[in-house]
């Protein structure tokens, strides 16, 4: 019987973001949007974007993955400045992190406070996640903007051997 309530669940939400999506999707359609602090969105536009956000959050790889398949932009950041992969990472949604990645998420991107989403899982102690994160070098231009390299961020929380370790 759980299992029955539980695929009727994923198949309403199914339904509910294919029917928000074909209905809201028209202004987001892009594939690197970055949202100035400023933009004034539609209720619907914020909605899909909360709901998208709140499924990387909470691992729900599959709500993810209907909204990507659909053409919703893997990189939209929410009202915090963060991208879904930054968030997944931080939380520990290793599946959200991988179907990010397989869809083109840019694991360089760095919020207001210039901290990347492989920073983010190196606060939280989510080496598998840090591991597939590390595979491309972001730090190349840290030095010219003045941001912290992801050798010296892991120095701040003490996470330099760890870090080391994932390099081999």
């Amino acid at each position: 019987m759980k299992e029955l309530l539980n695929g009727l669940m994923m198949s309403l939400a199914s339904i509910l973001i294919i029917t928000v999506l074909s209905l809201g999707i028209g202004k987001l359609h892009a594939k690197d949007v970055v949202m100035p602090q400023n933009t004034a969105l539609s209720g619907q536009q914020k909605e899909l974007i909360d709901l998208f956000f709140a499924a990387a959050k909470t691992g729900q790889v599959d709500v993810v993955d209907e909204f990507l398949n659909h053409g919703f932009p893997v990189d939209i950041r929410n009202d915090a400045n963060y991208t879904a992969l930054m968030m997944a990472s931080y939380y520990g949604q290793q599946p959200v992190v991988s179907s990010l990645l397989k869809h083109g998420a840019n694991r360089c991107l760095r919020d207001n406070r210039g901290h990347t989403a492989l920073m983010g899982a190196i606060v939280k102690a989510e080496w598998t996640i840090a591991k597939q994160l590390r595979k491309e070098d972001c730090d190349k231009n840290a030095d010219q903007s003045h941001e912290l390299t992801v050798e010296e961020f892991a120095r701040v929380f003490g996470q330099e051997e760890k870090l080391r370790e994932l390099s081999k």
